[in-house]
């Protein structure tokens, strides 16, 4: 009878701490470091529904703390989700620049790498009814007088900022009178671009493709050593601006997992990754696959790190 008694007793128990288990492996958390609507916030559903077709997550919450490169969005993430096998955080090029320029008492240090997953070039757009008809007329205002051309995309020190440090540097401009504006999200410098506030806007192409297509914006030049594929988007450099720069997005885990809960989220990721729907969104978004998983994609970060440091410091933005 007492051993009937325990087994009454300790069977629900064992069956729930097993279900709890089971939804916590379930249920992701990914933290976007942008506004919604830009390229950090579409890597960052998409990677998520694509874990859900993979069937390696049974739901995603998201959410979005935009500012400061995604660093703001990396101290909240590093800060509340210590140890959380299942918690996720968005990472790029713009979030390795800012942490550059900005050196925030958070780094990715402060987190676990777990995979890079696509590469992208940045294209640039003028509104549909401005005077600039091309990058050389842009070049050429510049020259004349910096401040008058106003720039705007990702925050200070992102690959956007860099970008138009180099062309300003090309085109025998000192690079820290360039008149740039940062902006937390792709859709704020959509806005931007439309309203007529700045005189040239960039991002990744698939945040200005609509507008381009429905001609509410003229593309003028793309970061790519070659014209993107089903493309007529000119290079910067085949018109005489040697400038080519990519851009690239990946996921952290949080600070505190252990070896073998870090690659739990390498395999789930990397199965998400074959899936349609992750190959559908690389697609619309015109993205390329650029997977890299532990190890290796930590020590990317870091080079990369040091990459964009050392190209600041040549552009003299530090």
């Amino acid at each position: 009878m007492r051993r009937l008694l325990l087994k009454t007793v300790l069977l629900p128990l064992a069956l729930a701490t097993a279900s709890a288990a089971v939804f916590a492996q379930d249920n992701f958390k990914v933290m976007i470091g942008a506004n919604p609507g830009g390229g950090y916030d579409q890597t960052g559903r998409g990677i998520g529904k694509a874990m859900q077709e993979a069937g390696v997550a049974g739901s995603i919450t998201y959410e979005n703390k935009g500012g400061a490169g995604g660093t703001i969005g990396l101290a909240q993430f590093a800060n509340a989700s210590k140890g959380d096998p299942n918690a996720m955080i968005v990472v790029g090029a713009i979030m390795v620049g800012a942490i550059v320029q900005n050196k925030p008492p958070i780094t990715l240090n402060d987190a676990t790498p777990v995979a890079r997953l696509l590469a992208e070039y940045n294209v640039f757009v003028v509104p549909a009814n401005s005077p600039l008809k091309t990058m050389k007329d842009v070049v050429e205002q510049m020259k004349k007088d910096p401040g008058s051309v106003k720039w705007g995309g990702g925050s200070k020190g992102s690959v956007d900022h860099v970008s138009v440090a180099m062309i300003a540097r090309e085109a025998g401009v000192d690079a820290t009178k360039i008149n740039y504006v940062p902006f937390k999200g792709g859709g704020e410098a959509t806005a931007a671009v439309l309203g007529g506030h700045i005189t040239v806007g960039t991002s990744g192409l698939a945040e200005f493709e609509e507008f381009i297509k429905t001609g509410k914006m003229r593309a003028i030049g793309v970061t790519a050593p070659n014209r993107i594929r089903g493309s007529d988007i000119p290079t910067l450099v085949e018109q005489g601006i040697n400038v080519s720069i990519g851009n690239w997005r990946g996921v952290y885990g949080a600070p505190g997992i252990t070896p073998a809960q870090r690659q739990k989220l390498v395999e789930a990721v990397s199965k998400a990754t074959k899936t349609k729907s992750w190959a559908e969104t690389l697609a619309n978004n015109k993205w390329n696959s650029a997977l890299m998983t532990g190890d290796d994609f930590g020590k990317f970060v870091d080079d990369d790190t040091a990459r964009l440091r050392a190209l600041m410091l040549k552009l003299g933005m530090l």
